[in-house]
C-alpha cells in the first residue's frame, strides 16, 4: 500500500500542522527527536528509527547519544530534562504494559523540567510519533536513503 497519509486528503497537512505547533512550544528539537527515536524503537518502526536518527545527526548530535538512546537509563549522555522526556515517551508508548501506564512519578519528573505548554508539546509529540509508527508498521513501510529527503 502506498503511504496512507498521501491517500487521504488533508491528512498529511494535518500531521505537519501538529508538528509545527509542537516545535513552537520551546522544547529543544534534540529532545523531541530523541523521544521520537525512542518511541519508534519501541514500536519497531524502521522508517521512523531511520528518519529520527538522521535528524539527530543533522542537528549535530554525537553518535553516542543517538546509538545509546535505547539504553538511556544506563548511559551518561542525557540531561535530567531529557531523561524525564524519554521516560514519559516510553510510558506513553507502552500504555498496555502496566495498570498505571504513566505513573505519577514519571509525570511529576517531566513537570519538574517542563512548563505546561512544553508538557503539552511532549504529550502531543508522543501521540504523533506513535500514530506515524502505527501507520508505517501496519503498512510495512521501509526506511532507506529516501528518508534523508524528509528531514
Amino acid at each position: 500500500m502506498r503511504k496512507p497519509f498521501t491517500l487521504l486528503p488533508g491528512a498529511f497537512d494535518a500531521m505537519q500542522a501538529l508538528h509545527a505547533s509542537i516545535t513552537k512550544a520551546g522544547v529543544p528539537r534534540a529532545t523531541l527527536e530523541l523521544m521520537n527515536l525512542r518511541a519508534s524503537q519501541i514500536n519497531g518502526c524502521g522508517v521512523c528509527v531511520d528518519m529520527h536518527s538522521r535528524a539527530l545527526k543533522k542537528l549535530g548530535e554525537h553518535d553516542a547519544r543517538i546509538f545509546a538512546v535505547s539504553a538511556w537509563r544506563e548511559t551518561p549522555y542525557y540531561s535530567e530534562a531529557e531523561r524525564a522526556a524519554l521516560a514519559l515517551a516510553e510510558a506513553a508508548s507502552r500504555l498496555s504494559d502496566r495498570a498505571d501506564p504513566v505513573p505519577d512519578d514519571v509525570w511529576q519528573e517531566a513537570a519538574r523540567h517542563y512548563d505546561e505548554t512544553a508538557l503539552a508539546a511532549l504529550v502531543v509529540s508522543i501521540g504523533v510519533i506513535n500514530l506515524w509508527n502505527r501507520v508505517n508498521v501496519s503498512t510495512r513501510q521501509l526506511g532507506g536513503d529516501w528518508v534523508a529527503n524528509y528531514i
